[in-house]
């Protein structure tokens, strides 16, 4: 993507209001042709903006960004930039996403956004929100875990929402694809880290909050806080009509929904809501509920499992319904879609058993998994897990327990240990376990640390009539061992191994 240059003092304009100029020197006149925070990906007549980041201090190299070609600097401290144009911010993170925005035309404001945050359920529902508004003659992008997706093309994806630059690059290739609307996973990393700034949104989603990333949030509070900004956010900018859709059986969606300055819908299948799940029926096929809206009542049916997806669904057709789709549109469209990659996707290779691929991989989304299995069982159900390495540690034993108390096989095997050391990391999930195994002593146990000899064990474990649950990495096709990433796919290895049961059969 190709631009014209822009004036240094036009991309200025975009932090009024929103970011602290303290200081200005140089010729504010100077063209740019591109925006770095990273002195490695300057090229000449680049801006550069050094930040401060988790590892790496961009202020530590503005002199290398500057032999690179740049030919102006935004800093948040001074920096020696001799004669070339200098600008002294009281927060350049925030500034890069607004500099980002302007120098590509401030895509978000042509495009409908929808953002959606919360602990689970984000990338569901993002695809459910992007398969409604298909339904109605929208042309959507998708931005989240999965990848990122600009009409029929799929780029990987680097983070659930990427950085401030690449965010406003990707939403600019949208713009110039003729998209009308960008659904995206709205991450607390995104939010605490302003990778967001410059974004507007017409609709912001919360899912729940449940424990997750408290090695980087430290509490609760400060994750909820993390997830709170994208809805406080909503407050002026250059749309009208915005609203909020939350979830009301969440113990936090009161707070969201007292402090957000548009209307909000709340969704719930417990509490009262504007958006209701009645008469909600499971199976192993599919789910059906009625939909009490404020455009009124209407049935669903979707090839969705468990109860977790009701909400997704709920919270999807609250997005649909805001942008003017009918009952009939919904329906159609609700009825037809598939499971997300890796998101209770069942693999089917002709066993008289089920296999489920999930990426659960925290307390509460396990629990959501291994309740629907519940509600869904025949027989037994066995579940494979792990958890990751170098991530929130205390959710490690709570996972453990949940497995037990909802399973009657656990095997508990690696999963991403990245720099920790694998068997450690199941020691402390092994806490929570042997904790549950007292009361559950019925329930068999086994610690594999090799993942592929763990799935392998469950699938040749599985009676007919069982359901085989392996969790944590669901559409991941890799595993991070140190800092090296190795091709592994569950969803290939459980094939593997039903096809090597069908051939000595």
């Amino acid at each position: 993507m190709t631009h014209a240059p822009v004036p240094l003092s036009q991309l200025l304009t975009a932090l009024w209001g929103e970011v602290d100029i303290l200081e200005q020197r140089g010729e504010m006149s100077c063209p740019i042709i591109g925006i770095a925070d990273d002195s490695r990906t300057v090229t000449g007549g680049s801006l550069f903006v050094a930040v401060t980041g988790e590892r790496v201090d961009g202020h530590e190299f503005v002199e290398r960004a500057i032999q690179a070609g740049a030919v102006a600097v935004v800093a948040q401290t001074p920096v020696p930039s001799g004669r070339l144009p200098f600008v002294r911010v009281n927060d350049s993170r925030k500034a890069l996403g607004f500099l980002g925005s302007r120098f590509y035309r401030d895509p978000s404001v042509r495009l409908k956004m929808i953002g959606v945050t919360g602990t689970n359920g984000k990338t569901t529902t993002t695809y459910l929100c992007k398969a409604l508004l298909e339904g109605i003659g929208r042309r959507v992008g998708l931005i989240g875990t999965v990848g990122y997706q600009i009409g029929q093309e799929t780029l990987p994806a680097s983070h659930t929402t990427p950085g401030a630059l690449d965010l406003q690059a990707l939403l600019a290739k949208m713009v110039e694809s003729e998209l009308t609307a960008a659904v995206m996973e709205v991450s607390s990393h995104a939010l605490a880290l302003d990778r967001t700034a410059g974004c507007e949104y017409d609709v912001a989603v919360f899912t729940n909050l449940t424990q997750d990333h408290l090695d980087f949030h430290r509490t609760m509070d400060e994750y909820f806080e993390a997830k709170l900004r994208l809805f406080t956010g909503l407050a002026g900018g250059h749309k009208s009509g915005k609203r909020a859709i939350v979830n009301l059986d969440d113990p936090r969606g009161d707070t969201i929904r007292t402090a957000c300055p548009v209307p909000v819908w709340g969704y719930a299948i417990q509490n009262r809501a504007d958006l209701k799940a009645e008469n909600v029926r499971l199976s192993l096929t599919g789910t059906t509920f009625t939909a009490a809206t404020p455009s009124g009542s209407f049935p669903v049916e979707s090839r969705l499992v468990g109860e977790h997806n009701v909400y997704n669904l709920l919270g999807a057709i609250g997005v649909a319904l805001h942008d003017g789709a009918t009952a009939d549109q919904i329906r159609e469209a609700t009825a037809h879609i598939d499971n997300v990659p890796g998101r209770f996707e069942r693999i089917s290779s002709g066993q008289d058993f089920t296999v489920v691929i999930d990426y659960a991989h925290t307390e509460d989304a396990l629990l959501r998994l291994l309740t629907a299995a519940q509600a869904l069982k025949t027989d037994r159900i066995i579940t494979v897990f792990g958890c990751g390495g170098d991530r929130d540690r205390g959710k490690r034993p709570k996972m453990g327990r949940a497995a037990v108390e909802y399973s009657d096989v656990v095997i508990l095997t690696s999963d991403n240990p990245r720099t920790e050391d694998p068997l450690a990391i199941l020691h402390e999930v092994e806490v929570g376990v042997r904790d549950a195994l007292m009361r559950r002593q019925h329930v068999q146990y086994y610690l594999m640390l090799d993942r592929r000899e763990a799935i392998g064990t469950a699938i040749r474990e599985a009676r007919p009539g069982d359901m085989v649950l392996i969790a944590g990495k669901g559409h991941e096709d890799y595993q991070i061992i140190g800092t090296q990433k190795f091709h592994f796919d569950d969803r290939e290895v459980a094939r593997e191994v039903i096809q090597q049961l069908r051939d000595c059969a």
